[in-house]
């Protein structure tokens, strides 16, 4: 076939025209892919890895995002104000930073808040915001819960308020009838919570009533007169201890002698009283929390279970079915500075029946007895940390007639009838 001379140059200057270009785009690099956010590459133009190089391990996306049914949108990043609602940051370091037996003083601010305003004043409208580090209180809400916030941070950290000292002494009554001679100087003071009652005394009275109890056979004390506890702290007295009983077994089919393991459980008796006092302002009224937590273990009932082996196939044992009393009490009681508080909660399970050698029994059945409180301000003491007690440290117990009676300070100028402003605020709501 005759091919022309002109033909064959043209398609040879075009092969080679053809090879330069492809010289040419192999020396362009590509541009490399743009890093997907939270990747490791530092550049765009770092170098592939070698051949030799095993690649990078596939990041971990960790367990899949369960896809969520409600509707959720994204919020814009600014709090709603419908309401007014203002942000503030109050300083708590005077109160937080001071010597205190709690792994987290703020929360006893926190808590005392909510008390105050109401749970529900923070999980519903208007929107509020309430956290506390060791050192702020971040508030977000309307003004007018702002000024209760207020009032109750400068509580904490007034400076005067600041060695103040508060004591609770706790004795168990065998019998009721001590009341016959002292029902006069008891005034009663309102309370919100069944069966327990509570009154004021002066100064003088509660000490000689405290020391007429004293004397009684059937009386007991379970705390020290020198415990103090400091102004927005919380002291705890208790005489739980552990008592243990078979409650189940284990069968072991695979062991041929006894084939199988009791469990031994255990049951918390005795009671716990928390305190925790915060005083007013102006130092004349005093707001307390109590809590009270009794549990008795009044006996066990026994229950046979079977428990077959292979060589004693009507084996049996024995279990026990604990019968058990308990008793839960919070209340908040609000009452003058210069007054003694008096609580009676009643009879109940006795605190330490299993241990007392006396038997607070006012009939036949479990033991009972009468719980009371006294709870006094004890004023201003050069060493806050002064008989104050360890949390989780075990509380003074002391027999009737053991330890002499603690002079208790003068008595304060006489001051108004109280007056509790608290009823008459439009922000507080009671957590009862």
């Amino acid at each position: 076939m005759f091919v022309s001379s002109k033909l064959v140059l043209t398609m040879a200057t075009a092969a080679v025209a053809l090879g330069m270009a492809a010289v040419g785009l192999a020396q362009v690099p590509a541009p490399a892919p743009t890093p997907f956010p939270g990747s490791t590459a530092e550049s765009p133009t770092a170098s592939p890895p070698s051949a030799a190089v095993p690649s990078a391990a596939p990041l971990e996306t960790g367990p899949p995002v369960r896809p969520s049914i409600a509707r959720v949108v994204k919020s814009s990043g600014i709090l709603p104000n419908d309401h007014g609602q203002v942000w503030r940051e109050y300083d708590i370091s005077p109160f937080t930073l001071r010597p205190n037996n709690a792994s987290r003083p703020e929360q006893a601010i926190v808590d005392w808040i909510l008390r105050q305003t109401g749970y529900e004043a923070w999980h519903s409208e208007p929107l509020g915001i309430l956290s506390a580090t060791h050192t702020t209180l971040r508030v977000y809400h309307t003004p007018e819960m702002q000024a209760v916030v207020s009032e109750l941070v400068d509580r904490f950290v007034n400076p005067p308020a600041q060695t103040q000292m508060f004591n609770m002494r706790v004795v168990s009554m065998g019998s009721p009838s001590w009341r016959a001679k002292f029902v006069k100087i008891m005034h009663a003071l309102p309370v919100q919570s069944q069966g327990i009652q509570a009154w004021l005394l002066t100064r003088e009275d509660a000490s000689l009533l405290f020391a007429d109890l004293r004397k009684r056979s059937d009386a007991r004390e379970f705390s020290s007169p020198n415990a103090l506890v400091a102004n927005g702290q919380s002291i705890v007295v208790s005489t739980m201890h552990p008592h243990g009983y078979t409650g189940a077994v284990t069968l072991h089919p695979e062991q041929i002698h006894p084939g199988f393991e009791p469990q031994v459980m255990q049951f918390n008796e005795g009671f716990s009283l928390e305190f925790n006092p915060l005083l007013s302002l102006d130092g004349r009224s005093v707001d307390a929390m109590i809590h009270c937590d009794i549990d008795q273990l009044e006996r066990t009932v026994t229950a046979s279970v079977d428990v077959p082996t292979p060589i004693a196939p009507r084996q049996h044992t024995e279990i026990e079915i604990p019968q058990t009393s308990s008793y839960r009490l919070r209340e908040l009681f609000h009452w003058p500075a210069n007054q003694v508080l008096m609580i009676s909660f009643g009879i109940v399970a006795a605190p330490i029946a299993s241990e007392s050698p006396i038997h607070f029994s006012l009939g036949s059945g479990p033991p009972r007895a009468e719980l009371l409180a006294f709870i006094e301000d004890r004023g201003t003491a050069p060493n806050p940390l002064a008989g104050t007690i360890p949390a989780g440290a075990a509380p003074v117990v002391t027999l009737p007639g053991t330890a002499p009676m603690t002079v208790l300070p003068a008595v304060p100028p006489a001051i108004e009838p109280l007056t509790d402003r608290r009823s008459a605020s439009s922000i507080y709501r009671s957590p009862y």
